[in-house]
C-alpha cells in the first residue's frame, strides 16, 4: 500500500477522534458494495473545487450525519446550548 492509499483524515464524531480514508481508492475500499456505483458515478461528475467536500462526505460513517441530524434537530427545537454566533469574539469591544 502506498503512502497515499494511507493517507487519512482525523474528524471528532461523538466526542471520540476517528481517521477516515482521504483518498479516493481509500473512501471506495471501505465502501459498501452497493454504494459503489453511485459513488464512482458522482467522484466522475465532481467538479475539482467540490471533491474535497464530497470525499469527506463519503468516507464519514454513518454514526457522523446522526450526530449532524440531532444536532440540526436540538437547533431546532430552540436548544442554542454551546453554540457561540459568528463574529461574538467582538462583543463588548469598543
Amino acid at each position: 500500500m502506498s503512502d497515499i492509499a494511507a493517507a487519512t483524515w482525523t474528524t471528532a464524531i461523538d466526542g471520540q477522534l476517528v481517521e477516515i480514508p482521504a483518498t479516493i481508492d481509500g473512501i471506495r475500499a471501505v465502501l459498501p458494495e452497493a454504494d459503489l456505483e453511485a459513488y464512482d458515478a458522482e467522484i466522475r461528475q465532481t467538479p475539482a473545487q467540490d471533491l474535497h467536500r464530497v470525499l469527506a462526505r463519503w468516507a464519514l460513517p454513518s454514526s457522523a450525519e446522526a450526530e449532524d441530524d440531532a444536532l440540526v434537530s436540538r437547533l431546532k427545537a430552540g436548544d442554542f446550548t454551546g453554540c457561540v454566533p459568528a463574529g461574538d469574539e467582538h462583543r463588548g469591544v469598543a
